[in-house]
């Protein structure tokens, strides 16, 4: 799915169909990872403030460049979202299993040995989780085979292209 975001309103739109794939994930036995790729200044973090909030988080989100990772318990509200997107779309009641939110960085990374230091295993295999991993093509190694994948180019100054697979 290829999409067009032409300011911050647009994106979190766009978050908001990303939130509902994710919802619509069928149940696994690991989390739910979304792999985000684009360069400098793409949107990549805007996309994840507008995943957040589309979930219901009410944290201010940054980007964890510095601390690699950021963990965001579910709200109650997220719940009830889930409850409210199951019932009108159908989907399996696992989505109401989701805890939290994990956004990583791997900007600074050289590979992907650093987030093994920290855990990501453990975290990439929980079936409870949501993970947002930003540059991700630095830490292809460790990425499960079933991802969703988003890559956002700059098309114009407030322009993006945000191709979702």
């Amino acid at each position: 799915m290829k999409l067009t975001s032409k300011n911050i309103v647009d994106t979190q739109k766009i978050a908001q169909i990303l939130v509902e794939k994710i919802l619509n994930t069928e149940a696994n036995k690991s989390a739910v990872v979304v792999a985000l790729e684009g360069e400098l200044g793409a949107g990549k973090t805007v996309l994840v403030k507008g995943i957040a909030k589309a979930l219901g988080i009410k944290a201010h989100i940054t980007s964890p460049t510095f601390v690699l990772l950021k963990q965001y318990k579910m709200p109650s509200k997220a719940k009830s979202l889930k409850s409210k997107v199951i019932k009108v779309a159908g989907l399996r009641p696992s989505a109401l299993d989701l805890r939290q939110l994990i956004h990583i960085d791997a900007y600074r990374l050289k590979d992907y040995q650093a987030l093994v230091a920290i855990g990501v295993k453990e975290i990439i295999s929980d079936p409870k989780n949501i993970v947002l991993i930003e540059w991700s093509e630095r830490v292809k190694p460790i990425l499960p085979s079933k991802k969703i994948k988003v890559h956002i180019d700059h098309v114009g100054e407030n322009e993006r292209r945000i191709e979702i697979k």
